[in-house]
């Protein structure tokens, strides 16, 4: 792909990495923008270097050297002057490319079968919005045509299933230029979120955690208590108020330390739970935003657990419970791993060594699969990350079970012990199952391909009369199922057949249909069908009602063949 860029656009190239679906190379050409017209023309010129069988041969060169060959490329010259701190590296030729890599590579670009260039964008030199402008280009190749075909299958499927695409479809959310990844999430789409943490919030109820409001800016010395100041305030958004620095908060853990230190604590009070779904804000930039998936607003089901050492176990379980019961409900498996000491850790490693001893015997106990990281812990604490696996098979991480051993250290929070020690620290466990809820929508939308089931569905039930006569009759059946919590809606569109509005219906994903004539009138009842064209028939008004409830009291994914 650098071959060929060079070739087409005779520009500077920068970064070229493999990354987990394929590969990108950054290219710096001045003003001039790439157009996804000219992709195919990229596409192939890299074919014809793939025939020619051109091979790849490593070679160590010294950095004074490369310097110097270097020379009319800046981009290069930086990354050799602030990342190569050794006499000499290692660089790759194919055909009349030449370019920094560790490599390894295959032996020649014939072993290459097939070959997509299938994305561009701009980018930024190391993501610095002050920095050069630069057009980053993707591409995919395969061993065999086959593993393409699927791949290009996948992406199909991957593209209908678009949470920006059925947002739009379904009139659930948008954005706009005037507040950056920021969304508006219109009156169906504010029906999925409130849903969502009315769920979380019932979860809450039931496992004793305490719903807590906590402030959205905070003077800077909170944040530099906390450490965010020094290693995340480039995230932050960050203003002056009466000569001192405040910042809207990009997470909720600082507020919530102070909330535990605002009087003193006992262990009898121990553990304490707090859950808070505040608002916040983190400054990403504008060229990394992509739908609900990367925002600059947001909230999660976020929530701390202020606990003793000892109590690190059964608070796991309770944590690992927690997410078992919501992820089933959406129909997700998961995947989890032990992330253990990194080598830069913090605190005593006795401590450490106790609190993984406690995390494997929660995940033993839990008794799902699980694999162990050695060394991917945060500094701070060891951790449980949690991956789950949508519809089409691809992973998101959402949930987080972070232990913490630093943070009450540096904000001095204390209880009093059993034994009356008043400078006993406790452990934080950071701990989110949806995380971001505006992200979740987004896997959500995508894993159910605008399929919503019926308890988060923003389209539960549509009336539809079988002529004006009926109309009256239509309106109070809406009317009826709506006072009762449902999003219903009925359909008095005169220019279209019943069979068109029954099928427009089911297009916009209603789940039921309830079709209402003279007979049904008489009989105070409504004919059911589903989205699905499922026919169950006449029932009375009440019934229908009563068992709509309860399929939406149980969050049954299959509620139109529950009826």
């Amino acid at each position: 792909l650098g071959e060929a860029m060079e070739l087409y656009y005779g520009g500077h190239l920068c970064y070229g990495p493999p990354i987990e679906n394929g590969f990108y190379y950054d290219m710096f050409i001045g003003d001039r923008a790439v157009s996804s017209t000219e992709l195919s023309a990229l596409e192939n010129i890299c074919k014809t270097i793939v025939k020619e069988k051109q091979p790849f041969e490593r070679l160590e060169v010294s950095k004074e050297v490369l310097l110097e060959m270097f020379k009319y490329n800046k981009f290069k010259c930086r990354i050799l002057n602030e990342k190569v701190n050794t006499p000499t590296t290692t660089v790759y030729r194919c055909g009349p490319l030449i370019d920094l890599c560790k490599g390894p590579h295959v032996r020649h670009t014939g072993k290459i079968k097939t070959i997509k260039i299938f994305k561009n964008s701009s980018t930024y030199w190391e993501g610095n919005p002050e920095m050069e402008t630069l057009q980053r280009i993707y591409g995919i190749s395969f061993p065999d045509t086959k593993m393409m075909k699927t791949w290009e299958k996948f992406q199909e499927e991957a593209k209908n299933r678009d949470h920006r695409k059925i947002g739009k479809e379904q009139e659930l959310f948008f954005f706009h230029d005037l507040s950056p990844g920021s969304c508006f999430f219109l009156p169906r789409g504010a029906f999925i979120y409130n849903t969502l943490m009315d769920f979380i919030r019932e979860e809450y109820h039931r496992r004793n955690f305490t719903e807590v409001l906590s402030p959205n800016i905070y003077n800077s010395r909170l944040w530099e208590t906390s450490g965010h100041w020094q290693h995340y305030s480039e995230n932050m958004f960050a203003f002056d108020i009466e000569k001192d620095t405040f910042a809207l908060k990009p997470m909720n853990c600082p507020g919530h330390c102070l909330m535990f230190a605002h009087r003193p604590r006992s262990w009898r009070e121990m553990p304490i739970r707090f859950a808070d779904f505040g608002v916040l804000h983190r400054n990403e930039l504008s060229g990394t935003l992509s739908g609900l998936t990367r925002v600059r607003r947001f909230q999660q089901d976020d929530a701390h657990i202020f606990c003793t050492v000892e109590q690190i176990e059964e608070e796991i379980n309770g944590c690992l419970q927690f997410l078992q019961s919501v992820y089933s409900t959406f129909g997700f498996s998961f995947q989890l791993n032990l992330s253990t000491r990194p080598e830069n850790f913090l605190g005593e490693v006795e401590l450490w060594d106790e609190a993984e001893k406690q995390l494997q015997n929660s995940l033993v106990e839990f008794g799902k699969p699980w694999k162990m990281n050695p060394g991917d812990g945060a500094f701070y604490g060891p951790k449980i990350d949690i991956k789950i696996k949508d519809a089409i098979g691809r992973y998101h991480q959402c949930a987080t079970i972070q232990l913490d051993f630093q943070l009450p250290i540096r904000f001095n929070l204390t209880y009093v012990s059993k034994d009356g020690d008043d400078k006993r620290n406790p452990v934080i466990i950071h701990r989110a199952i949806l995380g971001s809820v505006e992200r979740m929508i987004a896997i959500l939308s995508e894993n159910y391909g605008g399929k919503w089931p019926f308890w988060l569905s923003p389209r539960q039930v549509m009336v539809i009369p079988v002529g004006p006569t009926c109309e009256k009759y239509a309106l109070q059946v809406s009317s009826a199922f709506f006072e009762e919590g449902f999003m219903a809606d009925v359909d008095l569109d005169h220019s279209c057949t019943l069979n068109k509005k029954i099928r427009n219906a089911q297009l916009a994903q209603y789940n039921f249909i309830l079709v209402v004539g003279e007979k049904e009138k008489t009989n105070n009842a409504v004919n059911v069908r589903t989205r699905d064209n499922k026919i169950h028939g006449e029932i009375s008004v009440t019934s229908a009602i009563d068992k709509l409830k309860n399929l939406k009291k149980s969050r049954t994914l299959n509620a139109e063949e529950d009826f």
